[in-house]
């Protein structure tokens, strides 16, 4: 028989409840019990980036965390991170700027790079590179990914945040 884990944590901005067993990872949770499927399964060796979610607005790889872990914490996926109906301006700079060709990698990059722009609104290439270091890519080269996390952060300046939008921040939500 196997045993069932019931815990409370907020995802994406939302309390909720949910029953897993309790050998499963974050990815397993958020993928097959809560039906996120932005968080990519990979390696679930910890070495490809692909499943990268924020926990406590931190990044993390979801196939090395187990579910159990977070109890009471704050997961913020792919999913969550539109403001308002509106794609976050990585999203979008991602999408105009052809930083994701197949789009596997893209969500482990989009999560990554936001914990980075809410820690140093104005990274660096160097940062920028850093940050994502952890996140493998076999179509775009890279390139185009740091160009898109570059333009983000002129929209964003451009761009006035709403007050929902500043409230969460650096909360990983």
């Amino acid at each position: 028989m196997r045993q069932h884990i019931h815990l409370d944590l907020t995802v994406n901005g939302e309390r909720t409840e949910v029953a897993f067993a309790a050998y499963k990872t974050l990815l397993e949770v958020l993928r097959e019990d809560l039906g996120l499927c932005g968080t990519k399964h990979g390696c679930e060796l910890g070495e490809c980036g692909a499943c990268a979610v924020l926990l406590d607005g931190q990044p993390v790889l979801s196939c090395l965390v187990l579910g159990v872990e977070c109890a009471g914490r704050h997961v913020t996926t792919v999913e969550g991170l539109s403001i308002d109906g509106r794609l976050h301006p990585l999203q979008q700079t991602f999408a105009d700027l052809g930083a994701a060709q197949c789009g596997y990698c893209t969500p482990g990059f989009l999560v990554t790079a936001k914990a980075l722009l809410d820690e140093h609104p104005h990274p660096t290439r160097d940062q920028i590179r850093e940050a994502l270091s952890g996140s493998l890519c076999r179509c775009t080269g890279y390139q185009q990914i740091f160009e898109a996390v570059e333009a983000a952060i002129l929209t964003a300046a451009a761009t006035p945040a709403s007050p929902a939008a500043a409230g969460r921040k650096g909360t990983g939500s």
